[in-house]
């Protein structure tokens, strides 16, 4: 008999055939790695039901002067907050232009009429195409500031749960959204109309919009061919990324008061809400890739998922692929809509501190991280506030995780497992299943799921095997290096 070990590192790896992921896991749903041992990420609960009628598409958490807690909720036709015991207020501001729910596009699979031609063929790039609305939030001091890009106005709600957010006195108006710098001032993104313009206001007071020598208001327009979508604040400076580049507003003080400079090129982003703000500088999603901004230049982030999730993500729906930072484990979490579906229901994370990707399913609009709130605050898609990363429930999601092919026998020879040697946490909170082949392209036969004993009585042969952990309950597992125990059966 030989012991043989499934060291398997950490990650998921999906790119190119099944066989590329040998020795790795392959796929994965609400799982992480961490301290080189497989589990499940934390659950979630309802923290505020029905703090919204509609789906959000932004939201941003601050605390006032008197350490009131607040979390801002966005939409295509509404905006809300949140207080610290869940209560909502609506304080969409009159006049407030509505939107788009979900984006338009006339070009792309299954455009045009019936026998339009081929099937399978993206029609060209001739349509337009309309994104979904987001809001861009942001607080200045205590008070809340808000931009959807399809209402294009600059708002403030004052703290005033009996009013509404109302437009910002002398601010410029069809911008595409906002941003308020470390050194207090706000910024109109794509300003008046101009997809490339930065308007800022005076510093300290967002009412003076007009440049003179008595005040810091001024403009610049980023030498781009492309439209600003977002901007980041990051290590004393603002990051400022269009579809197509990024580039950097950095505080000069009067006369010129910001200079920009262009920092990567190729590396626009894929949408406005696509970007965070981490410990080692801005990550986001491209369009087709993933990049960093490290305080100096963009690099372009190897991802060990980028087949699966450019080819699964909905090319008609990118504009509500969001982005989350959950630092307590040091991962940035992008969820999107699957091809399969018009709203989100996918994420892929990356592991910044360990350096490795995840994939799964979970349906989430927007949220923001842990620190205003003890944890980190998401939506459902039907408008509840959700904590995450608290007790063990999931809603009877599936959670596991698979790997790609690994060998059990060499050459013409095939290995016949008999044990499972588990090196697992509590044992019985999860199950093992074994798929075996004898070719990469051949019939696959499964075997189990295997309820943990030490050791686990199984029987399979085959020359390559993949294993998939499923949780078999809601438990706080663990999963080691496993082990079977095998012997050379003969050649076939």
């Amino acid at each position: 008999m030989t012991l043989v070990p499934l060291d398997i590192p950490a990650g998921v790896y999906r790119n190119g055939t099944d066989l590329d992921a040998f020795g790795r896991w392959r796929d994965a749903s609400l799982v992480r790695w961490r301290d080189g041992s497989l589990r499940p990420v934390g659950g979630w609960r309802t923290r505020s039901t029905g703090a919204i009628n509609t789906v959000a598409r932004g939201s941003h958490a601050w605390i006032t002067n008197n350490s009131s807690s607040w979390l801002a909720i966005g939409a295509y036709n509404q905006l809300k907050v949140v207080n610290q015991g869940g209560t909502a207020y609506t304080i969409t501001p009159v006049g407030f232009s509505n939107g788009l729910l979900d984006a338009a596009v006339l070009t792309g699979y299954g455009n045009s009429t019936y026998g339009t031609s081929y099937f399978g063929t993206s029609r060209p790039d001739t349509g337009n195409y309309s994104e979904c609305s987001t809001f861009a939030l942001d607080n200045w001091g205590e008070y809340l500031v808000a931009c959807s890009h399809s209402d294009g106005k600059l708002y403030e709600w004052q703290l005033n749960t009996s009013a509404v957010a109302a437009a910002i006195t002398n601010a410029p108006t069809s911008n595409l959204g906002l941003i308020v710098t470390e050194e207090r001032f706000l910024v109109a993104l794509g300003a008046a109309g101009n997809p490339r313009k930065l308007q800022w206001c005076d510093r300290e007071n967002n009412t003076v919009w007009t440049a003179a020598a008595t005040n810091e208001a001024g403009d610049i327009e980023l030498q781009t061919s492309g439209r600003i979508m977002t901007a980041v604040r990051t290590r004393g400076q603002t990051l400022v990324l269009t579809d197509l580049d990024a580039h950097t507003m950095r505080y000069q003080g009067p006369p010129y008061v910001f200079g920009v400079e262009r920092v990567g090129t190729a590396c626009g982003i894929i949408s406005r809400k696509a970007a965070v703000d981490v410990d080692t500088g801005v990550l986001w999603m491209g369009q087709r890739g993933f990049y960093g901004f490290d305080g100096n230049s963009v690099q372009e982030i190897p991802c060990e998922v980028h087949d699966y999730v450019f080819a699964d993500i909905n090319p008609a729906q990118v504009s509500k692929t969001w982005a989350v930072t959950n630092s307590q484990f040091g991962e940035v979490w992008w969820f999107y809509c699957s091809n399969d579906s018009t709203e989100i229901d996918s994420y892929v994370a990356f592991d910044y501190k360990e350096n490795h990707w995840m994939t799964g399913e979970l349906s989430r609009s927007t949220g923001v991280d842990r620190g205003i709130f003890k944890y980190p605050l998401m939506m459902t898609t039907s408008g509840n506030v959700i904590e995450h990363e608290v007790g063990l429930n999931y809603d009877s999601a599936a959670i596991y995780a698979e790997t790609g092919p690994f060998s059990i026998g060499t050459g013409e020879q095939l290995m016949s497992v008999t044990k499972l040697i588990p090196d697992e946490q509590t044992q019985g909170d999860v199950t093992a299943t074994f798929k075996t082949r004898m070719h990469p392209n051949d019939t696959e036969r499964s075997y189990g799921p295997f309820t943990m004993a030490n050791p686990t009585s199984v029987r399979f042969t085959g020359r390559q095997a993949r294993m998939r952990i499923d949780a078999a309950r809601q438990a706080d597992w663990r999963v080691g290096t496993m082990r079977v125990e095998a012997k050379v059966r003969g050649s076939r």
